[in-house]
């Protein structure tokens, strides 16, 4: 990531510094996407081996640079041990809460939108209501949703990802994808009754943010605190 300007310097030590810093092992850390350039999935295997060896449990979803990424089967037998996936499905967190999630696509927002774009938006549509319906039929309710692409425009107003987090009881939605000045396009904030966080790693200072906690009791509680630390 180097080629894209002097904020990614060294950008695996600083964020494999940062982490070890903020996040213990028994903390889960979502990665919303863009994990590796590989073309294949063994190439991946040093920077899935780089973030198996980071601490905690770590939740992943596909982004749009993740070729490597195949099918779901495959890229599970080679994760490390502390390394889950997310694709049509969920995680359990705690209690009676799950994390769901997809990759996103280009919304029709976009100047270049074209039907190839509609085709892929209305699957990943689709893929998202799976993964929600799943983690609804295992009797738990889907409190974070994970998307690589941003799910709404900045203003907030409703898509088909929006409406079926709104739907399932979906509190927080963390996503990536925009980079530099493409920030200015960030869905933040709350938007009916789900509270949008850019997590892309140089919109954070390349450092693991808070968004949330369990008690005692397993209740989760969703961060909404703005402030990235």
């Amino acid at each position: 990531m180097d080629v894209f300007g002097g904020r990614w310097k060294d950008h695996p030590q600083r964020i494999a510094q940062a982490w070890r810093e903020v996040v213990g092992e028994e903390d889960l850390v979502l990665v919303p996407g863009d994990i590796s350039w590989a073309m294949k999935l063994d190439e991946a295997a040093d920077d899935l081996r780089y973030m198996g060896e980071l601490p905690g449990r770590k939740v992943m979803i596909r982004g749009n640079h993740d070729y490597w990424w195949q099918s779901i089967g495959k890229v599970r037998r080679a994760l490390p041990a502390s390394v889950s996936a997310i694709q049509n499905d969920f995680i359990h967190i705690a209690g009676e809460w799950a994390i769901c999630g997809t990759r996103g696509w280009t919304l029709p927002q976009h100047p270049e939108f074209t039907q190839d774009d509609s085709r892929l938006l209305e699957r990943e549509v689709a893929r998202l209501e799976l993964s929600l319906k799943a983690a609804s039929k295992a009797g738990l309710v889907p409190l974070i949703t994970m998307i690589h692409y941003p799910p709404a425009p900045a203003t907030g107003s409703s898509t088909g990802f929006t409406d079926l987090m709104d739907a399932f009881g979906v509190r927080l939605c963390v996503y990536g994808h925009l980079h530099g000045e493409a920030g200015r396009h960030a869905v933040a904030g709350l938007h009916r009754s789900v509270r949008y966080r850019l997590v892309a790693c140089d919109a954070i200072g390349f450092r693991p943010v808070y968004v949330g906690r369990t008690d005692e009791a397993g209740r989760l509680e969703v961060s909404d605190d703005e402030q990235f630390v």
